[in-house]
């Protein structure tokens, strides 16, 4: 059964149509009866669609579209396979190119006999007021519209599915397949439903404005057409970010309900996550994890990272981390270095859900072997985990605080964990959890299930049925998040499509945050584009003023053009006016004698006209007369007539009377003829069934004497069954007892069978597992063929490219040679700059050595300045103490006048005044000293100011001795290890030749004993005792060497010797061999 309809007129009428049957049905009373009955070859009938009451359109496989009316075939056509009118351009244009060349027309040929192969197929119709809609061909709609011909339905326009040009495959999205159509109850738009899941709409226009050919547009935005695999937001902006198993990256705004970015890729993608700020974010495809900036309009990959299938990745709450799972590890990366900082290993099975916590010092992750880990990012090692091995997790949530995780599996329970223990397990009533997310103020838990709906609970968690539950997707719920501010849920499903749901407390007010949210309206877009608009921008206005300046000249132009025409114009008509002025004067004349003679006309019209009115006013009395009479005649005639017609009537009425009686009397008495048959019918039947039951009677007896006959011979036949069945019985046990054998040995081949099964499922899951790499290394080899072929269309631009720059370079070439010469002149012009800024240098030098001899005489001025202030200090102090020695004196010899008439008073005054004041000659005495030793003080200053002078001097220049002596000797240390790697290499070669005699020795010391077991001693040979010497001369020369060699190793480290000493002819002194034979000796 293919489709099932209700008729929009008449709700008792159902249609059921599929693969070789069309029936209509009438329900009534609780039945469903058919009302047509099948002719003609069953069809695999598609879709259907009712036009009126009694009209239903019907859609084949073959393309055929059958018109039934009250359930019989009325009108067929066929609809041909339809091709987009781009693909028709393209073709065109292949064609022409194809025509000029034989090889590629067999090509193609063949495209188009693989073209002819595919038939049309009616997949959808849809009816509205002016006929229907029909999808023949993927990717198109046709309209058909009712005539009042023969072909009942003409096709009057077709509209075409758009190309996708985001999409990695434009001409693929064109062609999808169109599963449903639909109108708007104001037949204003059409809706239409592809099998990726996708929506598009067209406006219905008039049929002045209609085209032949049309296009749809999205009604919205494009979809997901696959499982949606990864959902993430940010912090900064109301947007999210979505991956599917569409091989499409989407971003879409929350707030605004629309689709901002949207990028299709090569690979499927498994995992999003997106950066705090909202302008990078993390995707995990089947080859590599890709870091991708999210440009204005673009998707743009900054870095790649090695991570094969990567199922989960996240970035942390500040964004300055993001976690990655590669396999049963979950690697830490920097966001900023991109360095690879941790590896979090301890997980056996496939890590599932990774979380970070709000401060990111701790990461929770839980797997399908039941294993949900809590890290310590700081160390990299476990805080805490929980093990339950017959849950397979499959999402996890954190609190605020992060000390509670939710977890949901394959066990029909939400788990609250904390402390590496279960402390409460909340049933699912008979549904599995797939998702699971946590309100920050953390008073909500959100739920998804399998079944794609949507449960709200409060927390604490209840252990009833206390959640309200919202149906919303049609397949499992994959993904779930809560905005920052709680006020959105967002969730993802298997059937590709995404809700925003709203999130409300329970008094039907949305839920207020704390703080308003003030989003980010920064975006990120690429220097180039920005250097191209620009350019485009400055090309533009370039190309404004270049027509601004264009326009004027034409407006100049033209203005002149018209100037001269207005000129021509004004000429002309000063012509034609005086001379339509003679004209007109002309004419004048003429219409003045013509209205003369109209008046002469006019009055004799008027007197003819007078005198044929009264004629004609004559002619008619006499008609008027003539026709009264004739009516008065014909008033006459019709009274007779009804008169006549009064009489035939009453005559007619009474013959029908008399017939009506006539027949009454005939009629009765055949009815007292049939009821006297009807009698004697009764009677004979009466007889017959007396009969019957006679007959009946003895019939009876006769069986009954039968079936005691029988009852005889079956009891007869029942002792024989019953001895027959005790020898049975026997021959049962035996059976039995061989049965029993074989059932055992039934189990055990049965056992065999179902270890057989097991190993050969887990065959099965190998094979699978091994076509899904095939498949994936398949699609490998495609798209490392389709980067070969675009590596080869970008090698072929780049030769060409090539070609274009030899060009260039020949040209600039000839440039650079002109250069060059440019360059030599302005080197000169350098060279006596440079000379010129070594000469400044050395005035600089010579400025700063006199800055800083000035500045030692100013610090030396300072110095003798502090010592006359002292002086002068001391000066002053020693005035002001005269001063007050002389008012002391004159007080004191004041009162020693006050006893000049006393003289013993008057001598023992003047004592005082001697043993008071003369001793201050002993202090002036001392100051003289203390001159001097000033004056002593400085002079020696002076001296051992020029002295150090003087050492500084002698210290550069021992500086400068002390410099070229290091160079020299380091120039002969150099010269010295030459040499000794010369005495190594002789030392090699004499060590080989010792390895050499030595051998020798060894055989002419086994030749002497051979010798020496002979009785005659006359073969001793003169030439071996001189080898003999020669070899023990050849060990000596080597051991004076080693000495000599260690005597120099030691004058060396000790820096005396042949080290310090400068060697003029740049070698070693020669070898002291007696020293080296004396030393031997002793």
């Amino acid at each position: 059964m293919g489709k099932v309809s209700f008729s929009p007129q008449d709700n008792a009428q159902v249609c059921v149509t599929g693969n070789g049957f069309f029936k209509l049905f009438k329900y009534s009373e609780g039945t469903l009866k058919q009302t047509n009955l099948q002719k003609g070859e069953p069809q695999n009938y598609l879709c259907h669609a009712w036009l009126s009451k009694e009209e239903v359109i019907c859609g084949t496989d073959t393309g055929k579209l059958i018109l039934f009316e009250t359930g019989e075939l009325h009108w067929e056509t066929t609809v041909e396979y339809k091709k987009p009118p781009r693909e028709l351009e393209e073709d065109a244009t292949t064609n022409e190119y194809e025509s000029s060349s034989d090889v590629s027309c067999g090509l193609a040929s063949e495209e188009n006999g693989s073209q002819q192969d595919s038939l049309p197929q009616i997949s959808a119709v849809a009816a509205y007021s002016k006929g229907f809609a029909c999808s023949s061909s993927p990717g198109v709609v046709l309209l058909f519209e009712k005539t009042k011909e023969k072909e009942v339905y003409k096709e009057s326009q077709e509209i075409w599915l758009p190309q996708d040009l985001f999409s990695s495959e434009p001409k693929k999205s064109g062609r999808q397949e169109i599963i449903c159509i639909c109108f708007s109850p104001s037949e204003e738009t059409m809706v239409v439903n592809t099998n990726e899941n996708q929506l598009y709409m067209f406006t219905m226009v008039t049929d002045l404005l209609k085209e032949k050919t049309d296009y749809f547009a999205y009604l919205n935005f494009p979809l997901h057409s696959a499982s949606i695999t990864g959902l993430d937001i940010c912090v900064w902006k109301p947007i999210l970010a979505t991956c599917s198993l569409d091989r499409s990256v989407r971003i879409w705004n929350y707030k605004t309900n629309t689709l901002e970015l949207y990028k299709e890729y090569r690979e499927e993608a498994y995992t999003v996550s997106l950066h705090p700020t909202g302008l990078f974010c993390l995707v995990g495809f089947s080859d590599k994890l890709r870091f991708i900036s999210l440009l204005y309009e673009d998707m743009h990959v900054f870095k790649e990272f090695a991570v094969r299938k990567c199922r989960e990745c996240s970035f942390s709450n500040r964004g300055h981390l993001f976690a990655a799972v590669n396999g049963n590890v979950i690697q830490i990366y920097s966001s900023i270095t991109f360095e690879n900082i941790n590896n979090l290993k301890g997980h056996s099975g496939k890590i599932h859900a990774v979380k970070w916590s709000a401060d990111d010092a701790k990461f929770v992750s839980c797997d399908t072997h039941g294993a949900v880990y809590e890290w310590n990012l700081l160390t990299g090692k476990r805080e805490s985990e929980c093990v339950l091995k017959s849950c397979i997790y499959s999402s996890i949530a954190l609190s605020s605080d992060a000390k509670i995780i939710f977890a949901v599996g394959s066990d029909q329970t939400l788990k609250e964990i904390s402390d590496s223990s279960i402390q409460h397990e909340v049933p699912a009533f008979g549904v599995v959890y797939t998702a699971v997310a946590v309100s920050h103020s953390g008073h909500m838990v959100f739920v998804g299930t399998s079944l794609g709906t949507i449960r709200a609970m409060k927390y604490p968690l209840p252990l009833t049925k206390d959640f309200n539950e919202y149906q919303a997707h049609a397949g499992a719920v994959t993904k779930m998040s809560v905005t920052n501010d709680d006020l959105f849920l967002l969730t993802a499903s298997e059937d590709g499509s995404i809700f925003i749901w709203k999130v409300y407390d329970k008094g039907g007010g949305i839920l207020k945050w704390e703080k308003e949210v003030e989003y980010a309206e920064e975006v990120l877009i690429m220097r180039s584009d920005i250097e191209e608009k620009s350019q485009a921008m400055l090309d533009l206005q370039i190309r404004v003023k270049e027509l601004q300046t264009e326009n004027d000249y034409q407006l100049c132009l033209k203005d002149i053009y018209f100037n001269e025409k207005i000129k021509e114009l004004e000429e002309n008509f000063t012509q034609e006016i005086s001379s339509l002025k003679t004209k007109h004067q002309i004419l004048q004349a003429e219409k003045e004698k013509q209205e003369l003679q109209h008046q002469l006309q006019l009055s004799e019209l008027m007197n003819k006209q007078a005198r044929e009115v009264q004629q004609l006013e004559s002619d008619s009395n006499q008609k008027l007369l003539m026709e009264n009479e004739k009516y008065q005649e014909l008033e006459v005639k019709s009274q007779r007539m009804q008169e006549e017609y009064e009489k035939q009537l009453h005559n007619l009425e009474e013959s029908k009377s008399k017939a009506v009686k006539e027949l009454t009397e005939y009629y009765e008495e055949k009815l007292n003829e049939k009821s006297a048959l009807l009698e004697e019918a009764e009677e004979n039947m009466r007889q017959q069934l007396q009969a019957h039951e006679e007959i009946k009677k003895q019939i009876e007896e006769d069986e009954d004497q039968e079936i005691l006959e029988i009852k005889i011979k079956y009891e007869r036949r029942l002792l024989e069954e019953k001895e027959s069945n005790l020898q049975l019985k026997g021959e049962i046990g035996v059976m039995n007892k061989r049965l029993n054998s074989l059932q055992k040995e039934l189990k055990e081949r049965n056992r065999d069978i179902e270890e057989m099964r097991l190993e050969q499922q887990k065959l099965q899951g190998i094979i699978k597992s091994l076509e899904k790499d095939i498949l994936a290394l398949k699609t490998e080899i495609q798209e490392r063929a389709d980067t070969i072929q675009d590596k080869e269309k970008h090698i072929y631009d780049l030769k060409k490219k090539n070609q274009e720059l030899e060009k260039f370079k020949f040209v600039l070439d000839y440039r650079i040679e002109e250069f060059k010469k440019q360059i030599e002149s302005r080197e000169k012009d350098i060279k006596t700059l440079k000379e010129q800024i070594h000469e400044m240098e050395r005035e600089l030098e010579r400025f700063h050595k006199e800055s800083t001899q000035l500045k030692l005489n100013i610090t030396q001025l300072q110095q003798k300045l502090k010592a006359a202030n002292r002086e002068m200090h001391r000066e002053r102090q020693k005035k002001q103490n005269m001063e007050t020695l002389i008012k002391r004196f004159k007080t004191d010899l004041h009162s020693c006048v006050g006893f000049i008439q006393d003289s013993k008073k008057m001598k023992d005054g003047i004592r005082e005044l001697y043993s008071k004041y003369v001793q201050q000659s002993d202090t002036v005495e001392t100051e003289a000293v203390d001159t001097d030793l000033q004056q002593e003080y400085m002079r020696q200053r002076e001296y051992l100011e020029r002295n150090l002078a003087a050492l500084k001097k002698k210290v550069v220049k021992d500086q400068e001795i002390h410099q070229a002596a290091y160079t020299r000797i380091v120039q002969e240390n150099v010269s010295l290890i030459k040499e000794i790697n010369e005495l190594r290499q002789e030392l090699k070669v004499a060590h080989t030749q010792v390895h050499d005699l030595r051998s020798t020795l060894r055989l002419t010391k086994k030749k002497q004993a051979i010798q020496d077991t002979a009785p005659s001693n006359e073969l001793l040979s003169s030439p071996a005792v001189l080898r003999l010497d020669a070899e023990k001369e050849s060990e000596k020369i080597i051991e004076m060497q080693h000495l000599e060699i260690q005597y120099l190793r030691d004058q060396i480290q000790k820096g005396q010797g042949p080290a310090v000493q400068p060697l003029l002819d740049g070698s070693l002194p020669p070898m002291n061999l007696d020293r080296s034979h004396k030393t031997q000796q002793q």
